[in-house]
């Protein structure tokens, strides 16, 4: 089918546009691309044939230059994009252009600055309450209402669906054992997440306000933390999560924009605690994304987490991430922290899922507790858009393959 003519009720037609770089057969060259259906659009190639002012920011091999453009650019050439792929007119100029999406390889679409990741589920901070504090009078942690937790990452390690995972090695001490050991994760697991892309930076030591969000932020991804339980159990006290995080992190090839989103936007969870000014977001716009998340191990679909019901939003976590002065780069990425809604089958990790081994999920190719080298884990996600079409989010996907011997 012709990339013009997107069957109706695609959701990723001229609704959506989200951003990525490819290359194609044979070339080692990559540039900007924009994905329509199932083809993909060289953006840099159209906006010189189109004599757009913003070719420059689109003929590269990262999406950095569009990032750090800001939100008139932004708005400026998602707006030139639509035209470009809706307007017959353009079509004769613009068709030759599109290739597709089965032909091109894709790329990190982004030069990762600062990589953080957050801990904004009540639902799985509560269910890793349990399982951890079985005998606590409350399974959140004091400050867990009053503050949006997080841990710095390791940008480095961030990687594009379809990079294979290799399983970490480390120190892990079981409760019944008396040294620790050094040796492959036993406990690999994932965290479905949805990754925020800061576009326009900050100056040290200014606050970005709740309201400035959609001035940096550029837009948001699907995000697998993958984490080694057992390493993760060891290392944590008293400094929290190292190495058995930041071995790496999964993001999509597409950058999906905030402005493509705009009917999925909602309020949060009702607040129990009274926020500090900084964090109040009473007087704001709805700060959540109605985000529909499926996660699937080797094909089959083991939990459905709903982005609605995450606490915190992302606003919140920007606020609070520069609250002490902290700088943005253009290429920060922050994670939302492992989505998990109510019900047993809207846990966001396996941890939960098996809740914490005790009850294996049934696969059609056997039990699972935790991953098995050869697993393949692929998370997918669309929202609610215009006039009820769908926007697709691009999926994440990675396959667990052995840690050196």
């Amino acid at each position: 089918m012709p990339p013009f003519d997107v069957p109706e009720g695609d959701p990723f037609g001229p609704h959506n546009l989200p951003y990525g770089v490819f290359s194609l057969p044979g070339s080692s060259h990559r540039t900007v691309g924009v994905r329509l259906g199932d083809h993909v659009l060289d953006a840099g190639a159209a906006a010189h044939a189109l004599g757009s002012p913003y070719a420059s920011l689109l003929a590269r091999p990262t999406l950095n230059p569009l990032l750090a453009a800001g939100r008139t650019a932004w708005s400026d050439v998602r707006r030139a994009l639509t035209a470009w792929v809706t307007v017959p007119s353009h079509r004769e100029t613009v068709e030759p252009l599109f290739h597709p999406l089965s032909a091109v390889t894709l790329h990190l679409p982004f030069e990762v600055a600062d990589y953080v990741d957050f801990y904004a589920s009540e639902n799985h901070a509560r269910n890793v309450g349990r399982i951890f504090r079985p005998d606590a009078d409350d399974s959140l942690t004091p400050n867990w209402k009053h503050l949006p937790i997080g841990y710095h990452g390791r940008s480095g390690t961030v990687v594009v669906s379809g990079t294979d995972v290799v399983r970490p090695s480390g120190q892990r001490k079981a409760p019944t054992d008396a040294a620790p050991v050094f040796g492959p994760s036993v406990r690999l697991d994932i965290e479905a997440e949805v990754g925020f892309v800061v576009g326009v930076p900050s100056r040290m030591g200014e606050p970005v306000a709740l309201a400035d969000f959609p001035e940096h932020v550029f837009g948001l991804c699907l995000l697998n933390d993958w984490s080694a339980r057992d390493i993760q159990a060891w290392e944590y006290v008293p400094l929290g999560p190292f190495l058995g995080k930041s071995f790496a992190t999964s993001v999509s090839a597409w950058i999906t924009p905030l402005d493509a989103l705009e009917e999925s936007r909602v309020a949060p969870p009702a607040r129990t605690h009274e926020l500090l000014p900084y964090l109040d977001d009473g007087d704001e716009e709805p700060g959540g994304y109605d985000l529909r998340i499926s996660v699937a191990v080797n094909g089959h679909v083991v939990s459905e987490p709903p982005f609605s019901t995450m606490y915190w939003t992302a606003a919140q976590q920007l606020a609070h991430m520069t609250v002490n002065g902290a700088s943005l780069r253009t290429g920060d990425l922050y994670g939302s922290g492992t989505v998990s809604g109510p019900a047993d089958r809207e846990r966001g990790s396996l941890l939960e899922l098996t809740w914490n081994g005790r009850d294996p999920l049934e696969l059609p190719d056997g039990k699972r507790t935790f991953l098995e080298d050869g697993d393949v884990v692929t998370l997918s996600a669309w929202a609610p858009g215009p006039d009820g079409v769908p926007v697709g989010l691009g999926e994440v996907t990675g396959r667990v393959v052995p840690g050196a011997a």
